[in-house]
């Protein structure tokens, strides 16, 4: 299905299987919030501002929305092997998830590992498929992890598992080591 002038779907029904029979998406419901033309930030009232039958709930056990700019001093990259370095972005502990930015600096291979979890990759610069770049000036990988990392050597013995906690340590201890004092929106 195509897209019309205006980027919007053409009027095109598309039939989707559902378990009992057919539906058309074109009597789905369409988002209908207009396009913002103040090109700013708008300030819109908090959930607790507005009429809300759990506002006093909400006020009290919500967790606020966080943001890491682009200074290394909001989260620094912190070496990660002699050709990467990472750029940790949230830590949940909750949750074990957390998430980066690795930049791999050259073509070359990533050790050998496995996930225990959810992961989510894009490869916003340069090009990488599983764990390869093959590209000469590097790639970037933003990367959301759910689960611990299990590590191992080049004959398949386990060596380490990486989660949460651990990167919480590498971010620290550089953090310590470089006089950066922690940022503590990175964990929620």
């Amino acid at each position: 299905m195509g897209l019309n002038q205006a980027g919007e779907r053409a009027n095109r029904p598309q039939q989707t299987l559902d378990r009992r029979h057919i539906v058309s998406t074109s009597s789905m419901t369409k988002m209908t919030a207009p396009p913002s033309t103040a090109y700013k930030i708008v300030d819109v009232p908090e959930a607790y501002d507005v009429p809300e039958a759990y506002a006093e709930v909400i006020k009290r056990h919500r967790l606020p929305g966080t943001f890491v700019g682009p200074s290394d001093e909001e989260s620094p990259w912190v070496p990660f092997g002699p050709n990467a370095a990472i750029r940790h972005l949230l830590f949940d502990t909750r949750h074990n998830i957390f998430s980066n930015i690795l930049c791999i600096e050259s073509a070359g291979l990533a050790a050998t590992h496995e996930h225990r979890g959810t992961v989510v990759m894009v490869c916003p610069q340069g090009s990488a498929r599983t764990w390869v770049s093959d590209r000469p000036g590097g790639v970037n990988l933003f990367a959301w992890l759910q689960g611990p990392i299990e590590f191992h050597d080049d004959q398949g013995t386990f060596v380490e598992t990486l989660d949460v906690w651990w990167f919480i340590d590498h971010d620290e201890n550089y953090c310590r080591e470089h006089g950066i004092p922690n940022n503590k929106q990175l964990y929620i």
